[in-house]
């Protein structure tokens, strides 16, 4: 079995690494929303997520609508699962490993001052954080921060603090993506748990492990 073609399924990764290293992993109140990378572009792509404490899932959809797959990311443990619907099957990877390699979820203390926590996760000396101020993003309240990485790189982040997570991103690179249909409430335990029936993906022998009796 290829795994290339699953990897290519998670590129998203790669934007929520922008996001999640840019402000906090640990929501304040329970919330879904729809991260929708390049908004004012036709080309967009959309991921569901559901967020509760320090969990969350992600449910990246095609351009047909259907959806390829969830990921479940355990923040407290750093563990990352990977579930396959079509296939009844799942993948689990420790901390560091796999889709956890891009980015290193951290808490800040206080959403009023981030910069101190972007700081201290910078990977290379050099870089610098300033605060702009409140927004109004999509009628919510934001704050707004930028960040300049030690290769010149800047990214703007505009961070909710009702749910104490990043709403709205931009980088001088061109991408961006923002949250909508942001919907605060409890998320069901079930979303952040493996299916029952599920066979465990052997990483390393690249078989499925089957079921013990």
């Amino acid at each position: 079995m290829k795994t290339a073609p699953l990897t290519g399924k998670f590129a998203f990764w790669s934007l929520l690494a922008l996001i999640l290293s840019s402000a906090t992993l640990y929501a304040q109140s329970d919330f879904s929303a729809d991260i929708v990378n390049d908004a004012n572009s036709s080309a967009h792509n959309v991921t569901t997520i559901h967020v509760s404490k320090d969990k969350m899932r992600a449910d990246p959809q095609q351009a047909s609508g259907h959806g390829n797959g969830s990921v479940i990311v355990d923040f407290a443990t750093g563990t990352t699962t990977v579930l396959m619907a079509e296939r009844k099957m799942y993948m689990q990877m420790p901390p560091n490993q796999g889709f956890q390699r891009g980015f290193t979820p951290f808490r800040v203390g206080d959403v009023e001052d981030a910069c101190t926590t972007w700081q201290k996760m910078a990977t290379k000396p050099g870089g610098s954080c300033r605060k702009i101020g409140h927004a109004t993003v999509n009628g919510r309240d934001t704050i707004e921060y930028e960040g300049k990485s030690a290769d010149g790189e800047i990214n703007h982040v505009w961070i909710d603090p009702k749910i104490a997570f990043p709403i709205k991103w931009d980088t001088s690179k061109g991408s961006s993506g923002e949250l909508q249909n942001i919907q605060v409430g409890t998320q069901a335990a079930s979303l952040f748990e493996v299916p029952a029936g599920y066979q465990k993906f052997d990483m390393g022998g690249m078989m499925p492990q089957m079921p013990q009796r």
